[in-house]
């Protein structure tokens, strides 16, 4: 069992991964929303809408644009969360984070944050930008792994990716994955 506790000893503090730089150059934050099932940890992802103009399609974690830059990136990703799935950010304990990565197509630097929320949550996705909510546990991640070679607009690029169900998380959401998965892995 992977308590709140026990993944703080794992993550970076968050104003330890804000201080950090990344490729990108617009600032953007990710809520990483975990709960914990039959022992497991599921992460919740969100499948943008194929007709958005960026990122069409591709799954991430709910997230945006910093409003401002005097806003806190751990409020943008709660904020966001809030907006794209219907998280409250009062039911979210941000237990941490990850090191920040960077989008090559769209320039983003993205901070991702790391919240334990309770299972079972009501999700009401923004329908201008969500397609589905998905939930897939680390587990079923962690199988899914395979690091290939994909073509996006014309770019190669060499990602890690993970696929569950049919469902093919890659890119800077994958990198993120990653990140985490790394350092769970020193839990067990």
């Amino acid at each position: 069992m992977r308590t709140p506790g026990r993944l703080r000893e794992v993550l970076l503090a968050p104003e330890e991964a804000a201080a950090m730089d990344a490729p990108g150059k617009t600032d953007a934050a990710v809520l990483v929303p975990l709960y914990e099932e039959d022992g497991d940890l599921v992460a919740v992802f969100t499948e943008r809408r194929a007709d958005l103009r960026r990122h069409a399609g591709e799954i991430s974690f709910p997230g945006g644009l910093r409003e401002g830059p005097d806003e806190d990136l751990s409020r943008t990703a709660l904020r966001e969360a809030h907006e794209e799935i219907g998280l409250p950010p009062a039911g979210v304990d941000v237990v941490g984070a990850l090191p920040p990565v960077g989008t090559f197509v769209t320039s983003y630097r993205i901070f991702p944050f790391v919240g334990v929320i309770q299972s079972g949550q009501a999700w009401a996705p923004q329908a201008t930008e969500v397609a589905r909510i998905l939930e897939l546990s680390l587990g079923d991640l962690v199988r899914g792994y395979e690091r290939r070679r994909l073509i996006r607009r014309g770019v190669p690029i060499r990602t890690p990716t993970y696929t569950v169900d049919g469902h093919l998380v890659w890119g800077a959401t994958a990198r993120i994955v990653e990140h985490l998965l790394d350092r769970l892995a020193s839990l067990s």
